[in-house]
C-alpha cells in the first residue's frame, strides 16, 4: 500500500504556493489577479 501523497510542510506549502512565489512569474500574477477580481478572502497560502 503506498503513502499517502499528501503529507503537509509548512515550509514546502509557502515557498511553492505562497503569495511570494505566485507574485514572482508573469501567469502567478494572473493567477492572483484573477482571485482578486472573484473576491477571494485569500489570494495565496
Amino acid at each position: 500500500m503506498p503513502k499517502r501523497t499528501y503529507q503537509p510542510h509548512t515550509r514546502q506549502r509557502k515557498r511553492e504556493h505562497g503569495f511570494m512565489k505566485r507574485n514572482s512569474s508573469p501567469a502567478g500574477k494572473k493567477v492572483l489577479k484573477r482571485r482578486r477580481i472573484k473576491g477571494r478572502a485569500r489570494l495565496s497560502v
